[in-house]
């Protein structure tokens, strides 16, 4: 009865065996079948550099449009507004004593510690209340982000 068990988990693990190299003897070429196009053929297809046009030659025009976009003229708005733009971050002996970058609130927490025993010899230790602040260490607004004092 036993060596019928072992007969039966041998021809398992035989036939398990087989299916597994069966599946590694399948070569790349059937799993992963490509044309004859290179890298560099379908790269330059889709970037537009090759002379044959297609879809690269369209996304080439919306990659320029875009680029166009951003690189508008300045208005002469944008021209009269630099100088005051520039002039919020820049320092200078009048508004070098205000603060351009306001601290954000910190709130302080309370903390009850309640009464308990410390220490090798438990030593008893009355409750107290305790102050820290919320955040370890300060943070900073942008300018212009933060304009109610506090």
């Amino acid at each position: 009865m036993l060596s019928n068990w072992t007969n039966r988990a041998q021809g398992l693990a035989l036939a398990a065996a087989i299916a597994v190299l069966g599946g590694c003897a399948t070569s790349k070429e059937e799993l992963l079948t490509h044309g004859d196009r290179t890298m560099m053929d379908i790269w330059q297809q889709e970037t537009g550099d090759s002379a044959g046009g297609g879809a690269g030659q369209v996304a080439r025009r919306q990659l320029l449009d875009a680029r166009q976009s951003l690189r508008r003229p300045l208005t002469e708005a944008d021209v009269q507004a630099a100088p005051a733009e520039q002039m919020r971050y820049t320092r200078t002996a009048r508004n070098e004593i205000h603060r351009q970058f306001q601290r954000l609130p910190n709130p302080d927490l309370v903390m009850y510690v309640f009464p308990h025993l410390t220490g090798t010899d438990p030593v008893p230790v009355p409750g107290y209340t305790t102050v820290f602040p919320l955040y370890q260490r300060v943070q900073y607004a942008m300018p212009g982000e933060r304009v109610e004092d506090y």
